[in-house]
């Protein structure tokens, strides 16, 4: 038994949930966002609240159980809250700042690296050295984030490149003498 996938999922005020078959829409103040269930899952509506069970005992539908409850949940909270996620930039001479809509950075390299923000998801520079990405949804905000992490990733000796934010990252020491 899925301990998650027991868990009802509550729907706020302001929100819709409509069911098409094995396809979930949640419609809020946020956007819209849909997504169809795998068919080892029963999704029903009781009110302001979501459940799911599996409709049979396989290993996969109890697998998919836990799994589809978070992806709705992240859903309905994507669409009413979003989602933030914080990247710091440390180095000397490494920042960034916005060029419309699009993200360019200095990295280190010969030249800017300018990143498109994708649908769905807006950047914000608070500070030079500090990008937030925001959306609604939330496997699109980490990938986004994650592709900006991947052009310098925090080197082990100085402890330079582009980090999530609060992210510890294991230092080596250097060279003996």
């Amino acid at each position: 038994m899925s301990r998650i996938g027991k868990k009802n999922i509550p729907v706020p005020a302001g929100v819709t949930v409509t069911l098409d078959g094995q396809t979930v829409t949640v419609k809020g103040p946020k956007g819209q966002l849909s997504w169809t269930i795998v068919e080892e899952i029963e999704l029903k509506q009781d009110g302001a609240e979501l459940s799911l069970t599996p409709r049979n005992d396989t290993t996969r539908a109890k697998a998919m159980w836990g799994l589809s409850r978070t992806l709705v949940s992240n859903m309905v909270q994507g669409v009413t809250e979003g989602f933030e996620q914080s990247l710091e930039l440390v180095g000397v001479g490494y920042r960034a700042a916005l060029k419309g809509t699009a993200l360019s950075m200095q990295l280190g390299f010969s030249h800017d690296v300018d990143i498109p923000a994708p649908d769905g998801v807006t950047f914000a520079v608070p500070k030079q050295t500090e990008v937030k990405i925001a959306g609604i949804d939330k496997q699109l905000v980490g990938e986004t984030a994650a592709k900006i992490r991947r052009l310098r990733p925090p080197e082990p000796y100085k402890g330079k490149g582009v980090r999530y934010a609060g992210e510890k990252v294991r230092r080596k020491e250097g060279k003996k003498k």
